[in-house]
């Protein structure tokens, strides 16, 4: 008996990262996974590791006519999506001061409306399932402001919003909303800003479990708020950071390589 068995997770930001050891984690515990992204190689050859139990569909998260044909394609691959884990997501670096605007909104649109758009296209699925689990990656700096980091941190915070909000027009239903808060999780989007800094080396001075946290972290509390075992938590904010911000010693983004 797996811990997701008869589930069908929506899985977005599915080709790498978080969302792909999730995927890979949601389907060896039963589940049947859909894997939305852009990356269409990385992505369909990730579906094609998993098995017969997972598909992958071009997905902007950005888009909300990409959202109804990704969400109509799993309904008829699997049935109602009763599972969606929001993992799509950016990281730009730049301050209030200096950021670009269009550069600003690039990240609060795949961050923060991508979310949005999300939880409005599962919604009617999951009321004829009778419930559901969504699950929003949202971000230590949902929790508490990070400098250079504006339009992550504004975007984070509004997933950390709209996750509240959602639990609370969606319960009626069923239908649980849980926000998921990493701190440095080492991914390849988190490398394609910081290079080949050591993170295990910061982080053995400023986080208390002395690691940056690994994509197979996030994917493990994925899956308690995915499955029954978590079916009286909703509206609830789940951090997963190595203890960073339980305390006053670590205040700060992830060095920018110079």
């Amino acid at each position: 008996m797996g811990r997701l068995d008869g589930k069908v997770a929506f899985v977005t930001g599915g080709a790498r990262g978080q969302g792909l050891e999730a995927a890979k984690l949601f389907a060896r515990e039963g589940a049947r996974v859909v894997l939305g992204d852009l990356l269409d190689a990385e992505g369909k050859e990730a579906a094609n590791a998993i098995g017969d139990e997972a598909h992958f569909v071009h997905l902007d998260v950005t888009n909300e006519e990409d959202w109804r044909t990704a969400i109509s394609e799993a309904e008829q691959r699997f049935g109602d999506v009763t599972v969606l884990l929001n993992s799509a997501g950016i990281l730009k670096f730049g301050t209030i001061a200096e950021q670009p605007l269009a550069e600003y909104m690039s990240v609060i649109n795949v961050n923060q409306v991508g979310v949005f758009l999300g939880m409005r296209a599962v919604f009617e699925g999951m009321k004829r399932a009778g419930g559901g689990s969504i699950i929003n990656i949202s971000s230590v700096e949902g929790l508490r402001g990070s400098v250079g980091l504006a339009a992550y941190t504004a975007s984070k915070f509004a997933v950390r919003g709209m996750t509240k909000v959602a639990a609370g027009e969606f319960g009626k239903y069923a239908i649980r909303v849980n926000s998921i808060h990493p701190g440095v999780i080492d991914t390849a989007m988190l490398r394609a800003q910081t290079g080949d800094i050591d993170l295990n080396a910061i982080f053995k001075r400023g986080v208390p479990l002395r690691r940056a946290g690994t994509p197979q972290d996030v994917a493990n509390l994925a899956l308690f708020l995915a499955s029954d075992e978590s079916s009286y938590c909703s509206g609830a904010e789940f951090v997963v950071d190595g203890g960073a911000t339980s305390f006053v010693g670590w205040g700060g983004p992830v060095p920018r390589p110079d």
